[in-house]
């Protein structure tokens, strides 16, 4: 299963730099999330997409752990 979500409507990426990552992952990898932003325009928007494949479940684990990582450094960082 391979799901692409954009948050913002725009052009689609180009395909090419996707199949590059996966390529680069492998055959073992059981699931991978990718998750992009491009550069913000001067109104401040940007375009944020993810694209996984594999387990949904899993991609949503993969997901929420990561987050929980991202919070413990953003914590220790504020108390040094």
């Amino acid at each position: 299963m391979s799901k692409r979500t954009t948050m913002e409507e725009s052009p689609e990426k180009p395909q090419a730099a996707l199949t590059r990552v996966k390529k680069a992952i492998g055959d073992n990898c059981a699931c991978y999330v990718l998750i992009t932003c491009s550069k913000p325009t001067e109104n401040g928007k940007m375009e944020v997409e993810m694209d996984f494949d594999g387990d949904e479940e899993l991609a949503a684990f993969l997901v929420e752990n990561a987050s929980q990582v991202f919070d413990q450094r953003f914590i220790a960082k504020k108390l040094t």
